[in-house]
């Protein structure tokens, strides 16, 4: 799935938890740190190919007509591309419940505290499993212990594009409804 619609998912499943009674309002959790964790992945995987990138461009060394057409581009790594290479190792780690499970882990014993926040990366990897194909970034779910990968739907399909946005949409109308019942009016007529 792209990165925006990884922060908004992110987003709404903190908002929603947030909004439950469990959490009073001095646990409520941090949305911004969520959506954090839950755009990392990404971040982590593609940040740096891209300075790469983009730095070789702009100082020359790179011209747009270096880069393979995208037909040529898959699998990932298959392009020569050094960048390519790089993006991919990141992504494995990136990507992987195996890592996300040891940083977590190490994060709650350091901090003594469960980071419910940190979530947003595991959330992160279970929506890119089966929106994910062979032929662009497949998740390296178990990775590096096993190699095993599930190819799905592609999350760049226009039609999965406007469910998915569509969706989103929905969603955040239904977490923000709360809005238009601000506007009840009580017994003698007062708005609330």
């Amino acid at each position: 799935m792209d990165i925006f619609a990884h922060g908004l998912w992110t987003g709404a499943a903190y908002k929603a938890l947030n909004n439950k009674r469990a959490f009073a309002e001095k646990n409520k959790l941090s949305i911004k740190w969520a959506v954090f964790w839950g755009v990392f992945p990404d971040l982590f995987a593609f940040t740096v190919p891209f300075a790469i990138i983009f730095y070789n461009i702009f100082f020359g060394s790179l011209n747009f007509s270096d880069f393979p057409k995208p037909d040529n581009t898959e699998p990932p790594g298959a392009t020569g591309l050094l960048v390519m290479s790089i993006a991919q190792r990141l992504y494995n780690v990136s990507h992987s419940l195996v890592i996300f499970a040891v940083v977590f882990l190490i994060v709650y014993f350091i901090f003594r505290r469960m980071p419910v926040e940190m979530l947003g990366w595991a959330f992160h990897i279970f929506i890119d499993i089966p929106t994910h194909t062979y032929e662009f970034f497949p998740t390296p779910v178990f990775w590096p212990i096993f190699g095993w990968k599930f190819s799905g739907i592609s999350w760049g399909e226009p039609w999965f594009m406007a469910l998915n946005y569509g969706g989103l949409a929905i969603v955040y109308f239904w977490l923000n409804k709360g809005v238009f019942h601000r506007w009840r009016r009580n017994e003698d007529g007062a708005v609330l």
